[in-house]
């Protein structure tokens, strides 16, 4: 059986999406892309937006298109959120809720048999070969926050965590594959190890259960690099920091959420700490590491936000000095109290406000990048990429700014590909892309 995924929406799906695969695959199904003709088409959705909502259905009635025969699936947030609003769609043969997902292959091979003109493909040999040089590992699921603009939390469940021992054999698994780096992951990463104990918040337990996971997965032998997914900011203290400085494997890059600097703002939203707190934050990550890059997400156009708010959040940012800013227009969530907030913000109000914040990430994205020209760092090569309309070997440093180098013989570059190695910075390239060197050993 030939087999389509598409992820939507967060790591923690891309995880998800491609455990999957995996169970396919072991199960002798092939594994396709999502735009070649497939027989399944599974797409992970997200509904973390309306506009994700959109997103999910349009890939779902493209897939339809694609093979009118094929079974279409939509699995994951989408289906959950949809669920509960009532709605359905004629395009889709099976929703699969996130509380379902473990059980997608056996749901679908039984529902296979009653199509006796359906046959089974092993997976291709290029597929079992294929080389990750970077893996999502989702050791974390649900969140308890229940910030006013989210339906997440209604629709992941409560917290749960995956035990040391499993995560540990499932990245020695992926060390045995040839994966160099692995990134942690949860809906609320900062609550692992909560659903263990008794305790109700992270805040009782000063992240030690999340240290104790980056120490055991920091000892698999194969893995060089460990990049953690998005941090609540109260869980950084001197005492996390300090120990998490001690992990050699621990990349200096950490993604704190912000999604607004003015503290009117963040009160509405149900984010429980101030600027200041956040700022303090920053201040601790800097104090025991060198120039980390910490990178955020911001919404703009929340309800009520007024031009006053906005131009704080600005501020904020500018004084922040992040490495990297997600922007996000707020996005009315049916089953949100941010829903039924008055004050909501005209969509041509947000997009300028959108435009305008992106602009200054731009600005402090180069300036973030600007002090590595002439130093040498350690890239994580990925990939042959065409820029400016040369062939480049295509990584990231342990920071996460993008780096490329010339291609010369492309055997060569082929050969690189999944390597650490010391790249010297020369300029700024493209998008966001700094050109260097490797440096010769």
């Amino acid at each position: 059986m030939r087999v389509a995924f598409l992820s939507l929406g967060c790591k923690v799906n891309y995880y998800e999406t491609e455990k999957m695969k995996e169970k396919f695959g072991e199960r002798g199904h092939m594994i396709v892309s999502f735009e070649e003709k497939a027989d399944i088409y599974i797409i992970n959705t997200c509904t973390v937006t309306n506009i994700a909502d959109r997103k999910s259905r349009k890939m779902l009635h493209r897939a339809r298109r694609m093979n009118g025969n094929a079974l279409v699936v939509a699995a994951g947030c989408y289906v959950d959120s949809a669920r509960k609003r009532g709605e359905t769609d004629g395009s889709v043969d099976f929703f699969i809720g996130n509380g379902e997902k473990d059980h997608l292959v056996e749901i679908l091979e039984n529902a296979l048999r009653e199509r006796e003109s359906w046959t089974v493909q092993r997976k291709s040999e290029a597929a079992e070969g294929e080389e990750h040089t970077r893996a999502y590992l989702k050791v974390q699921d649900g969140c308890n926050q229940y910030c006013t603009y989210c339906i997440i939390p209604y629709v992941r469940g409560p917290l749960a965590s995956k035990p040391e021992g499993q995560v540990v054999a499932e990245v020695e698994k992926l060390a045995e594959q040839g994966v160099q780096e692995v990134v942690l992951t949860g809906i609320h990463l900062s609550s692992y190890g909560v659903d263990f104990t008794e305790k109700k918040s992270f805040l009782e337990l000063d992240g030690k259960p999340l240290l104790s996971l980056i120490q055991a997965v920091g000892k698999v032998q194969g893995i060089r690099r460990i990049r953690l997914g998005s941090l609540e900011p109260r869980i950084i203290t001197h005492a996390f920091a300090e120990e998490l400085a001690g992990q050699e494997k621990v990349c200096p890059h950490f993604h704190l959420s912000l999604q607004s600097g003015c503290d009117d703002t963040l009160k509405r939203m149900n984010r429980h700490y101030s600027g200041d707190e956040y700022l303090e934050k920053l201040e601790i990550l800097r104090k025991y590491f060198v120039r980390p890059a910490i990178t955020t997400d911001i919404i703009v156009g929340f309800p009520g936000e007024t031009e006053e708010e906005f131009a704080a959040t600005c501020a904020f940012a500018e004084g922040a000095g992040f490495a990297k800013i997600h922007v996000f227009k707020y996005s009315r969530r049916q089953g949100t109290m941010a829903d039924a907030m008055e004050g909501q913000v005209p969509e041509q109000v947000k997009a300028e406000r959108s435009d305008r914040l992106i602009q200054i990430g731009r600005e402090l994205e180069q300036a973030y990048g600007a002090p590595f020209l002439g130093q040498e760092c350690q890239v994580l090569l990925e990939e042959i990429s065409r820029i400016q309309g040369k062939d480049f070997l295509v990584g990231y440093h342990e920071r996460y700014v993008r780096v490329a180098i010339p291609v010369g013989d492309r055997k060569e570059a082929e050969r690189l590909c999944n390597q650490i190695v010391p790249v010297r910075i020369c300029e700024q390239g493209e998008d966001g892309t700094w050109l260097g060197e490797m440096v010769t050993l």
